[in-house]
């Protein structure tokens, strides 16, 4: 009895494609408000306008560092706000060209930054003026919602996701057996 390679074997191929879909028609779609990015941009816009309010309202509004917080504050909302209206219409997945995701990580990565500095001199005011101090902390939590929000596009765009799409893999199995 021959112990070695059997006399029978069939050999099975699988080939993985990744088909991306994505639907190139502008409509309006409130589940993406649901998903922690659209969560995250919310919470962005929102801590935005407050802080902005709050610097507003006070009576060092004027100073340079009240200017400094709230020109903060509106670029981002702004860029915030526009970007979340171009998810909520699937502009994002129109022009699917562009690379969003890095896009976005830079401009996370920049407003984390800017959040620091505005926060940080509000807050070193905030013995003056109270307002700076709330400001102050809206501040803070925006530069934490930028910065978690740069690490979650850091890793999408690292692991080649779209910003708004999907990739589907479809896989074609072909069997084969050796002729004799």
């Amino acid at each position: 009895m021959d112990q070695g390679f059997p006399g029978q074997h069939t050999t099975t191929t699988t080939v993985t494609t990744t088909t991306t879909t994505t639907q190139p028609t502008i409509r309006f779609d409130p589940s993406y408000t649901r998903t922690l990015p659209g969560m995250l941009k919310v919470a962005q816009v929102v801590l935005n306008l407050l802080g902005f309010i709050c610097i507003t309202v006070s009576s060092q509004s004027n100073s340079s560092r009240g200017g400094w917080f709230n020109t903060v504050a509106m670029g981002g909302f702004w860029f915030t706000g526009i970007l979340l209206v171009f998810y909520l219409f699937h502009i994002i997945e129109k022009f699917s060209k562009i690379p969003w995701l890095k896009v976005e990580f830079i401009f996370c990565v920049i407003w984390t930054v800017f959040y620091l500095l505005a926060a940080s001199l509000a807050a070193d005011f905030a013995k003056h003026v109270e307002a700076f101090g709330v400001a102050a902390f809206f501040g803070f939590c925006a530069m934490v919602a930028y910065g978690y929000d740069a690490w979650l596009k850091f890793h999408a765009a690292r692991s080649g996701a779209l910003a708004q799409g999907q990739h589907t893999p479809k896989q074609v199995s072909t069997v084969t057996s050796p002729a004799y």
